[in-house]
């Protein structure tokens, strides 16, 4: 059964302003870190892609704030948001950015591929739909060892198009497995709207073909995001099964970097940029908890002040040398050498 989605704005339940904040800190970290990227890029020192997450940073946070230590993700091709959400140190992205051997890839991954195991960040993944599988993958090993935790992979609305999509949720609700499915919908899958390639209104429709639980959620809603995630973790936790969340959202940019975006309605957008999640949640944190107006400027700052600093370390690393080119694709095993 799917249920509907939680039209009222954010209302500040079960938190206290401290934690507001730092959920408020995360969600600007996110974003700031990708404009200064984008700078960046537009000046030459990020080679590569860069797909923003800008408008969707409630959905990472949220989800990541109701995860505990033991528990693992992955990621999509749009990764950065959960990657710093689970509490990654934004210095050694820049590295990977720069291509600089102190970066989560050793410089050799860039934006599309960073992880961090000591996180349990699984990995981003440059292949739609490819986090999936590993997640459930992943469930499957955690259900096995009794270790309590549970997987989460974060998807968009095209890759519940994907095989791999059905296969993961059909085996995940046969064995009960401890995932969440996490489908951030912000309604274009690269350039293609999504009622042009689903006749579906709610991608957690799809649920119900396999027998779980599909929820509906204000992907701009932090709060709301949050307690979804940690009622779908507890269920996973006790031994209940998958989840499939889709939190509705929007893309601020388009699908990558230097997209213009020209593909969608100038009304649709001028509509979901008055429900960004940058507006609505200090609203509430000033309204509902007391923040002022000085307190919200001071954390902006300070996120500004951490990433220059970030940037600047970055900068100074060095790059991997020719002789690292083939570190890390072997591993030893029983017979020998193993591609990794």
């Amino acid at each position: 059964m799917t249920n509907s989605l939680t039209q009222t704005a954010t209302r500040a339940v079960g938190i206290d302003l401290e934690e507001g904040m730092d959920l408020l800190r995360r969600m600007i970290l996110i974003r700031r870190f990708e404009e200064r990227a984008a700078q960046l890029r537009a000046s030459g020192l990020i080679p590569g892609f860069l797909h923003p997450c800008s408008g969707q940073e409630a959905v990472a946070v949220g989800v990541c704030a109701a995860l505990g230590e033991n528990d693992v993700l992955t990621s999509t091709h749009r990764g950065h948001g959960h990657l710093i959400g689970r509490g990654a140190d934004p210095a050694r992205m820049y590295a990977e950015l720069f291509a600089r051997s102190t970066g989560y890839n050793a410089g050799k991954g860039g934006s599309l591929h960073m992880i961090d195991a000591e996180l349990g960040f699984l990995g981003a993944n440059g292949i739609v739909g490819g986090g999936i599988p590993l997640a459930t993958g992943a469930a499957l090993q955690l259900k096995r060892t009794g270790s309590g935790a549970v997987a989460v992979t974060f998807f968009g609305d095209g890759a519940s198009n994907e095989g791999a999509f059905h296969e993961s949720l059909n085996l995940a609700a046969l064995w009960k497995l401890p995932v969440l499915f996490v489908c951030e919908n912000n309604l274009y899958g690269e350039f293609t709207r999504q009622n042009e390639h689903m006749l579906l209104e709610n991608v957690a429709d799809r649920a119900s073909a396999y027998g779980l639980p599909g929820v509906v959620v204000d992907g701009n809603d932090v709060l709301a995001v949050r307690q979804v995630a940690a009622e779908a973790a507890d269920r996973a936790r006790n031994g209940m099964g998958p989840t499939l969340i889709e939190a509705k959202t929007y893309r601020h940019k388009g699908h990558f970097e230097g997209d213009m975006a020209r593909y969608r309605p100038k009304e649709e957008v001028e509509s979901w940029m008055k429900r960004d999640p940058l507006v609505l949640f200090p609203n509430v944190l000033r309204d509902e908890l007391g923040a002022t107006e000085e307190s919200l400027e001071a954390l902006r700052q300070e996120v500004e002040e951490r990433l220059s600093r970030d940037i600047e370390w970055a900068k100074e690393q060095e790059h991997p040398s020719p002789e690292d080119a083939l570190q890390h694709v072997y591993v030893d095993s029983y017979n020998g050498r193993a591609l990794r």
